[in-house]
C-alpha cells in the first residue's frame, strides 16, 4: 500500500522509484478499473500538488513537482490498456522492443494486409466505417485475451507479442481516422 505524504520535503516513505502498482497502491495485474484509478490518480494529485508545500519553501515545492510529474506519468501508464499491458510485460522481464521485434504470426500479417487493401479500396464513409467496426471489435476481442495472457496464463512473453500485435492494430486505426477525415467526416 502507498504511504502518506509528509515531511520536511513534502513526501514521506515513497521512493521515486516504486513501480507504478505499488505507487498507485494497486495489485500488479492487467486489469484494472478505470474509476478507481481515476479516484486514485486523484487522491494522489491532492496529496503531492505543490501549492500544497508553499508554506515550507522553493525546495519543498520542488520535490512535491517532481513527485506530481511522477504520478502523472504513471497515470498516463496505468490508464492506457496497451501501455499498461506493455509496462507489466516490461515489469516481468519480456521487453516489447516494437522496433527492433516486428515478427508476426503469418495469420495476423494476412489480416493487417486484408485491412490495409479493404482500405486502399474503400471509396465511401460507409465503407471505410465498416472497416472501422471490424478493427475496434478486434481491438476489444485482443485486449480480452491480452488480459487472459497476463492475468491468468501469466505468459509475459507471448503478451508481448500480442502487445506488439496490438500496437500494429492502433496504427492502422489511426490511418482509417486518417481516412475517415478525408472523406469528411
Amino acid at each position: 500500500m502507498v504511504a502518506p505524504f509528509c515531511c520536511a520535503a513534502g513526501i514521506h516513505h515513497m521512493k521515486l522509484d516504486s513501480d507504478d502498482f505499488e505507487l498507485f497502491g494497486i495489485e500488479r495485474r492487467f486489469a484494472q478499473a478505470p474509476t478507481a484509478l481515476d479516484a486514485r490518480w486523484r487522491a494522489l494529485q491532492t496529496e503531492v500538488h505543490p501549492d500544497k508545500f508553499a508554506a515550507q519553501g522553493a525546495a519543498a515545492q520542488r520535490v512535491a513537482m517532481q513527485w506530481a510529474v511522477r504520478v502523472n506519468e504513471a497515470y498516463q501508464r496505468l490508464k492506457d490498456p496497451l501501455k499498461r499491458a506493455a509496462y507489466l510485460c516490461e515489469l516481468n522481464g519480456a521487453a516489447i522492443e516494437a522496433e527492433n521485434n516486428t515478427a508476426m504470426p503469418t495469420s495476423f500479417l494476412m489480416q493487417q494486409m486484408e485491412w490495409r487493401e479493404a482500405l486502399d479500396e474503400a471509396r465511401t464513409i460507409d465503407a471505410v466505417e465498416a472497416l472501422h467496426d471490424e478493427l475496434s471489435q478486434h481491438r476489444r476481442d485482443a485486449l480480452a485475451q491480452l488480459e487472459r495472457t497476463l492475468d491468468t496464463a501469466h505468459d509475459h512473453a507471448a503478451a508481448a507479442q500480442q502487445v506488439r500485435a496490438l500496437m500494429f492494430s492502433e496504427r492502422f486505426a489511426h490511418d482509417i481516422d486518417q481516412r475517415l477525415e478525408a472523406l469528411g467526416q
